[in-house]
């Protein structure tokens, strides 16, 4: 994850970390030319939240998120995806009951360059 960042102070400072690092709620950057310690802050967005009642339905709703490649979230009671355009429509057409709302969201899993 390489990138530029800014904290809410204005501190700008540059991030080289490892692919596939997952920076999560409370974790935390050390700025030592700074001395500063910077707390990563996860903020809610849009999203989708889908409760299965079964074994069964996890398997089957988290199969037809990802046939569609869609990013996932996956909770200890839920499936979470982004509010963005298609995805009501695919939780629609399977009959996946689900509700909007608003929580930070880090996909279970990234893909560079998957193709069929």
């Amino acid at each position: 994850m390489h990138g530029r960042r800014r904290t809410d102070g204005g501190v700008e400072f540059g991030t080289s970390l490892p692919r596939g690092t997952v920076l999560r709620a409370g974790d935390c950057l050390v700025l030592v030319a700074e001395r500063l310690v910077v707390s990563v802050v996860e903020r809610d967005e849009p999203v989708l939240v889908i409760e299965p009642r079964s074994p069964n339905e996890w398997g089957l709703f988290a199969y037809h998120i990802g046939n569609r490649h869609h990013p996932l979230m996956i909770t200890d009671r839920a499936l979470v995806c982004p509010d963005v355009p298609g995805v009501e429509q695919l939780l629609q057409q399977h009959h996946m009951p689900y509700v909007r709302a608003a929580r930070p969201f880090t996909p279970a899993a990234t893909v560079a360059g998957h193709r069929h």
